[in-house]
């Protein structure tokens, strides 16, 4: 038997799609290249003939000597029988803790009771072997904004929080400028305010400002800390040392982060010496709820002062660094996270239903902290991308790491529990990127082998998702663009998911414009995203001049492009006002929910970012013209208000039945 045989068997065994189409339906085959990097990268030995033979004779075994399965699932609350028992005697308990829960007596088949929503550990024992089986009880479905906020339908906006200009910032939008945003959208019916990812990008990293390119998703970006409004403290910043930051045209992240940084230090030896005794029992209270993952992370950025950013240039033995700076990181987390916990706090008082709605990056750089954090369940030699699609020719190398799923497995799915249970606690409802990713996910490895598709526990991974929301009382939404196996949306409503409509990509198979009244209800739909042209952008081209400009189409194909754009806008709209005519579509569709950008309400032309690029466009550098104290008075903000609020999808709720 040839060893590529024996290869191609052990990616089967780990989930290594043999291939898969592409943009243009043509198959591509994975090579045995990528199987070998793909392969290492779950940490399975392929270093050569031998190894591999081994490799897969040991995955085998493990696979054929279990008595039990590795895991089940179960939907909480009801009793359900199991295939297994063995006359064995078994007890559950809760993952992480000692306590039974329940015990039962030998059977030939194990009986699972009613669980509430959780992640459980089976212990089963017969014939002097015992085995452990991972119980994950989730609810049938994720929560509804029906069930939530008794409206069936809302509309919202979504505003890149670094761009917004207020009289009391630093020159960067922070998280008390989104807390009276939610206040002023609140006050024009909006159901919810969306914002950028707010992962941590690193407190000593001056280079990252993709906000979906983040070093740990579990804990929060303290550059958004409003440093006049600290816990504890009754001070104002001086802000003369933001003059130049606040005066910018663009969000100048290097200068004000050394400010920014300057500040925050002084801050927390003055909450030392004279904050107040209730904020510091609230700061103790998360460092112990925080636990050894709050030490670790803070640890990592105390570590990167003093030897750099990527830890994986670290030396074998890195210098400790003192606990006062490992204390100060734990500060900042506990000040971010009541700041923004406020914030939800203020737009939900506002009667906004929902209130925030956060975004999860895809994953986090492979330099930072989540990497160094998780080391036991991430990846190695490989990045998440995807290959060529409609948002992406060319394809994309995010250059994130990925969860191996055998190694997530193993620990019970535990790293991604925590960075779920960040982004939903403070939110009304979350969008999760790609979410086509926990079906299968894209991987590149590093050796320069093309990209190839590994499959993940998809349905481990949505009962994971699943108890999270449930805990936190949050709706979720699954960006599921580009390239979507057959029967995927569907799978993914049936679980609760709202799907995500980007009306500028809703056509046809003939080309044309789907009737936005006709599409899917159990949807948030919106004309244009971070990644997309603008409503203006769209309108005029600006994308199509972008690509000409960067040489990537030369001019008569963007002159071509100019005329089906003008064709599609004018089937569109009557030519009278595009903006007012495509918030219409959207206002009367027949989605759930609604998302109007900020950046088309004020008519803003410039896209957020331009995928493919980092310094050739201004990608998220871009602030807002309208200050924060000037725009709830704006008209173009009360005429789309008014218009959303006219059609049904104002935030007042209804009574829910009890």
């Amino acid at each position: 038997m040839s060893v590529n045989h024996d290869l191609s068997a052990l990616a089967d065994l780990c989930g290594i799609l043999p291939s898969f189409y592409g943009l243009n339906g043509g198959e591509r085959v994975t090579s045995p290249e990528t199987q070998r990097a793909l392969l290492a990268a779950n940490g399975i030995d392929v270093s050569n003939d031998d190894a591999i033979r081994a490799s897969l004779h040991a995955l085998r075994h493990e696979v054929d000597d279990r008595w039990f399965p590795q895991e089940v699932i179960v939907e909480s609350g009801v009793e359900t029988p199991q295939e297994f028992g063995l006359g064995a005697e078994w007890d559950i308990r809760l993952d992480g803790s000692d306590e039974i829960i329940v015990s039962g007596e030998p059977r030939d088949y194990i009986t699972i009771p009613p669980l509430a929503s959780g992640i459980y550990t089976l212990t089963a024992s017969a014939s002097g072997r015992t085995e452990i089986i991972t119980v994950l009880a989730a609810p049938r479905r994720l929560p509804d904004i029906a069930t939530l906020t008794g409206r069936d339908t809302l509309w919202g906006t979504t505003i890149a929080l670094y761009g917004v200009r207020s009289g009391r910032n630093t020159g960067l939008g922070d998280f008390e400028d989104l807390a009276q945003l939610g206040e002023v959208f609140a006050k024009q019916g909006a159901g919810f305010i969306g914002v950028n990812p707010l992962h941590t990008m690193g407190y000593c990293d001056r280079a990252a400002i993709s906000p979906y390119s983040p070093s740990h998703r579990g804990f929060l970006n303290t550059t958004y800390i409003a440093l006049d409004h600290v816990p504890g403290l009754d001070v104002a910043p001086d802000l003369t040392e933001f003059a130049q930051t606040c005066s910018a045209d663009t969000v100048q992240y290097q200068a004000h982060k050394d400010a920014h940084s300057t500040a925050l230090e002084t801050l927390f030896k003055t909450f030392k010496t004279s904050g107040d005794n209730a904020a510091k029992s609230a700061f103790a209270k998360f460092r112990t709820d925080g636990g050894p993952d709050l030490a670790n992370f803070a640890k990592f950025e105390a570590l990167s002062e003093l030897h750099g950013t990527d830890w994986r240039a670290w030396p074998d033995k890195p210098t400790s660094p003192k606990k006062t700076r490992i204390e100060f990181h734990m500060w900042l987390q506990w000040v971010a996270a009541t700041q923004l916990a406020q914030a939800q706090g203020r737009a939900k008082a506002a009667d906004m239903s929902l209130g925030l709605y956060l975004d999860l990056a895809v994953g986090s750089r492979r330099d930072g902290a989540e990497s160094w954090c998780e080391q036991d369940a991430v990846a190695t030699g490989v990045s998440i991308g995807a290959p060529p699609d409609h948002l992406s020719p060319e394809g994309q190398n995010w250059d994130l790491a990925a969860f191996a799923p055998r190694k997530l497995t193993a620990l019970r799915y535990a790293p991604l529990r925590r960075i779920l249970a960040q982004t939903m606690r403070h939110a009304g409802i979350i969008r999760i990127d790609h979410v086509l990713g926990l079906n299968r996910s894209f991987w590149i490895p590093d050796d320069g082998s093309a990209g190839a598709y590994i499959r993940q526990p998809f349905e481990s991974l949505l009962a994971v998702i699943k108890i999270e929301a449930e805990r936190h009382s949050c709706a979720v939404i699954g960006e599921d663009l580009g390239l979507v196996p057959d029967g995927f949306r569907d799978m993914m409503r049936d679980h609760g998911f709202y799907g995500y409509s980007v009306l500028q990509y809703e056509k046809d198979d003939h080309g044309a414009f789907r009737d936005p009244q006709h599409l899917p209800s159990q949807v948030l739909s919106c004309f244009a995203t971070h990644d997309t042209p603008t409503v203006k952008g769209y309108e005029i081209g600006r994308d199509i001049d972008w690509w000409e400009k960067l040489s990537w189409v030369d001019e008569h194909a963007a002159q071509r492009m100019h005329d089906d754009r003008k064709g599609e806008v004018a089937s569109l709209s009557d030519g009278a006002d595009f903006r007012s005519d495509i918030h219409n579509r959207l206002a009367s569709s027949s989605a759930d929910l609604v998302a109007v950008q900020l950046d088309d309400i004020l008519g803003e032309v410039e896209a957020q970012n331009l995928p493919g690029t980092i310094d050739q466009h201004p990608n998220w550098r871009r602030k807002y013209d309208v200050t924060l104290e000037n725009l709830g008075g704006d008209a173009r903000l009360i005429a789309t208000s008014q218009m959303m609020n006219a059609a049904g999808r104002g935030a007042t709720p209804r009574k829910v039945d009890t």
